[in-house]
């Protein structure tokens, strides 16, 4: 698996995410505007989302999103992942789960190399799941954990577009070996294309509960 996980750090791969965050931010200069907005018009809370996750080799990163949740008085809270209709989104943050738009601002994460387009997804530093079973369990002792850290985590990818939103993380990250195990450059550009798709159907929570 590591030789296959190296080459999934390969060149190619690292130009397209360059050249597809430069585009990316370059055109979507007005996006960011109108998020910003109507993100400030429904409550007048912050408009961007902070925090820290795993990146490649364990080392941390901070990742900034559009918030699509009720502000929270303590940043340093603990994270629960969002389940569907989960009624902490905001109106806004419903629209922009649905069309993925929360994750623009991922693209500076991507084009400074902390993030890849395709890769296991960020996890937030032990997160704590809805539908974890028992007690909680650190990220360091579920299985499959330290192996997706061998790749750059992804914007989307295999668990993304084809994992339920709260499934419980070790059946998850199974989704992710499977990645890593069959990388190709070609896998990269289908799951990009087919998430653009999702985007623009504003599918992205309506997939999610369709798997359930």
């Amino acid at each position: 698996m590591h030789a296959r996980a190296l080459k999934n750090e390969s060149f190619p791969k690292r130009v397209l995410d360059s050249v597809l965050a430069t585009i990316g931010l370059l055109s979507s200069g007005p996006l960011w505007l109108a998020v910003a907005l109507g993100i400030k018009l429904e409550d007048g809370g912050p408009v961007f989302f902070r925090q820290e996750r795993w990146g490649r080799g364990g080392k941390r990163f901070v990742v900034y999103k559009f918030r699509t949740m009720v502000a929270s008085p303590n940043n340093s809270e603990r994270s629960v992942q969002a389940i569907v209709g989960d009624p902490r989104v905001t109106r806004i943050g419903r629209l922009l789960r649905a069309t993925a738009l929360d994750e623009l601002p991922q693209l500076l994460n991507i084009l400074k190399g902390d993030m890849s387009f395709v890769g296991p997804r960020a996890l937030p530093i032990n997160e704590r799941q809805a539908r974890d079973d028992g007690a909680e369990i650190a990220d360091d002792k579920v299985a499959g954990f330290k192996d997706r850290l061998l790749v750059r985590p992804g914007l989307t990818g295999i668990a993304q577009v084809y994992a339920p939103r709260d499934v419980l993380r070790r059946h998850k990250f199974k989704y992710d070996l499977l990645y890593i195990r069959r990388w190709s450059f070609w896998l990269d550009i289908r799951l990009i294309v087919l998430s653009l798709w999702i985007s623009v159907g504003a599918k992205w929570e309506r997939e999610n509960k369709a798997r359930h």
